[in-house]
């Protein structure tokens, strides 16, 4: 078969040890990783040879329907691990040339970026401005505009076997959970391998660079299509929400409607009335908080913390894993089973505002006291006693559960 691109073997190779360490879901043609492994160099072969004729035709993707922690669903359109090979490779030629044209306040699937960065630039802007505008752009990875987004990428490529595949991708057709397949004329799936690049391409251009030519003394911070920007005034703010408005619908998206507002950040100012003092972004709540000087002073602060979401969403989790009674587990396992999910959650919840991450932690502290008192029958109708058996272990053995360190080795019995 003739070689129409010049596309690396090796490229592949590392596409697919991303993938396999990346893990996820089988597409729709069922096939797992351990599937594909099976006949490996076979497969990685097809797909070398199949991109550098020009012949892949990426297939349907798989709709996956998830909910939302903050209520509702989303549709995430998963692709085959074939596919997910071959979209690693067009971003492995492809994001390193793109990321150094991208604005230094995006922050979403970026790689030396993250959302805890972005939460450290929003802090600190709140301190300087005590306005801001929190937007949310509605269904953003489902309602991009095709036509743009490859006038865009047209910008940054002139790679034909770049803008082939990708203009496929757009295009493929998505399978429903009935079976049923939909064709797509808008949006980029959120879940494949490309779609975040996409998503950052296209807000490049809709918000990132405009913001940066019409209101260049206001600074932002955006992580995919979440996004922040601090004003000065409560009218500056008004404004930007009107013009912003119009923005999107020039470029084919909408803001939503509830995830839309401006919030005032200097609620510790007893003249300034305004209801909305508060808000969520990536996981964290800012609002007006107790802080502590050196030297030991109480002061109000607007700070960021684990939101009352995020929190909720964990204790859910927490009680998943203790729905049987994991009697035939011992502590060790429990360790193995939960402690890098723990080690996680305190990695990032923890690193603003730790002390509001303690409830949640004592939550997990609870499970365990339950879990002991059904495992040992001499414990059983007697937490208290499960609860400084479980202490004394915490002190001998602190490794075992990350958030024993966190709250000084005190496990609460509830």
């Amino acid at each position: 078969m003739a070689r129409s691109y010049d596309i690396s073997k090796d490229v592949v190779w590392r596409a697919y040890q991303q993938v396999k360490a990346n893990k996820g879901a089988a597409g729709i043609d069922g096939q797992t990783m351990q599937d594909f492994d099976k006949d490996l160099k076979r497969n990685l072969y097809k797909i070398w040879t199949r991109m550098t004729s020009g012949s892949y035709i990426p297939p349907a993707v798989k709709a996956v329907v998830i909910p939302k922690k903050t209520g509702g669903t989303r549709t995430l359109g998963i692709p085959s691990i074939s596919d997910r090979i071959a979209q690693t490779v067009v971003k492995f030629y492809l994001e390193p040339e793109m990321d150094r044209c991208f604005h230094p306040d995006s922050f979403g699937y970026r790689p030396g970026k993250s959302a805890l960065q972005a939460i450290e630039v929003t802090r600190q802007r709140c301190w300087k401005y005590g306005w801001l505008l929190e937007f949310d752009i509605k269904g953003a990875f489902d309602n991009i505009d095709h036509s743009l987004l490859m006038k865009a990428l047209k910008m940054h490529t002139e790679s034909d076997w770049i803008l082939l595949y990708i203009k496929r991708w757009l295009v493929a057709p998505m399978q429903q959970p009935d079976g049923e397949i939909h064709e797509r004329m808008v949006g980029t799936p959120q879940g494949g391998v490309i779609s975040p690049l996409l998503m950052n391409l296209f807000m490049h251009y809709v918000f990132d660079k405009w913001m940066s030519i019409h209101y260049p003394k206001l600074p932002f911070a955006r992580y995919a299509d979440d996004g922040i920007v601090h004003c000065r005034t409560l009218q500056e703010a008004e404004n930007v929400k009107v013009v912003l408005g119009k923005r999107f619908e020039e470029c084919k998206l909408a803001l939503h409607p509830k995830k839309t507002k401006i919030v005032c950040c200097k609620a510790n100012k007893p003249w300034i009335k305004y209801p909305v003092c508060k808000f969520e972004f990536l996981g964290y709540e800012f609002r007006l908080r107790t802080a502590r000087t050196r030297s030991g002073k109480l002061f109000p602060c607007f700070l960021p913390a684990i939101s009352p979401n995020a929190a909720k969403a964990i204790r859910g989790e927490m009680r998943s894993w203790f729905k049987s009674s994991r009697s035939d587990k011992s502590i060790e396992d429990l360790s193995r089973m939960f402690g890098p999910t723990l080690r996680g959650w305190i990695n990032y919840y923890g690193h603003f505002y730790q002390s509001a991450l303690y409830p949640t932690m004592y939550n997990f502290n609870r499970k365990l006291v339950k879990w002991v008192t059904q495992k040992y029958k001499r414990f059983r109708r007697r937490p208290r006693r499960a609860h400084y058996w479980l202490g004394r272990i915490a002190h001998k053995q602190s490794w075992l559960f990350p958030h024993w360190k966190l709250l000084g080795l005190k496990p609460s019995a509830g």
